[in-house]
């Protein structure tokens, strides 16, 4: 079975916790979050978007498409991954989040592996202490049964994938972590830990 796959860097939250500033184009050492992320995406998958309720102009200087979540309000990643489901031309789609710069360089290996052994029309990463669903790869013949869950005021994520036959997929600290930078503390205080 040969499945063709995009990417989505998802970058279209609120960032509350970042005092409000758009969190991927924060500093972490001499990049930005989402550049640090782009730099991981690259050699795993060409075919790259980014998902962006807000600052689209400062995202597209990455020279990648950008896009925003159809539903209004910022009703979170299943929102954004919705409106690339619908877009996409490729069969799965790999969804990332924008402040999590040092996952799996095999992310995506991993997780088409899963879907093809398994059959299944989700995998998504987790780690020895708990699931990260945001990092997973979704197909397009998902995207109806995930309008109608948003629809029924439904917004989160395992819950969805649980409820659609969707398979955890374990990475060890030796492939990469999911550590993700929430606040303009947490980026300050991991900046001399940055891997160029």
């Amino acid at each position: 079975m040969t499945i063709t796959t995009s990417a989505v860097i998802l970058a279209g939250g609120k960032a509350r916790r970042m005092g409000g500033q758009d969190k991927g184009l924060q500093i972490l050492g001499k990049q930005s979050l989402i550049q640090h992320v782009i730099n991981r995406l690259q050699p795993q998958v060409h075919d790259i978007s980014i998902n962006a309720n807000r600052s689209q102009t400062e995202y597209a200087k990455f020279g990648f498409p950008v896009f925003s979540d159809e539903l209004p309000d910022f009703q979170g990643p299943l929102s954004g991954m919705l409106t690339a489901l619908e877009k996409t031309k490729s069969d799965f789609i790999l969804f990332t989040p924008c402040d999590t710069p040092f996952f799996p360089t095999n992310l995506l290996d991993k997780l088409k592996s899963a879907v093809k052994n398994d059959r299944t029309l989700i995998a998504y990463a987790c780690d020895e202490e708990r699931e990260h669903p945001v990092f997973c790869l979704m197909s397009v013949q998902l995207k109806e049964k995930l309008r109608h869950y948003l629809a029924s005021g439904e917004r989160r994520l395992l819950q969805f994938m649980q409820e659609n036959g969707g398979i955890s997929v374990k990475f060890t600290k030796e492939e990469g972590n999911f550590e993700n930078f929430n606040t303009l503390d947490d980026l300050k205080k991991n900046s001399n830990l940055i891997e160029y």
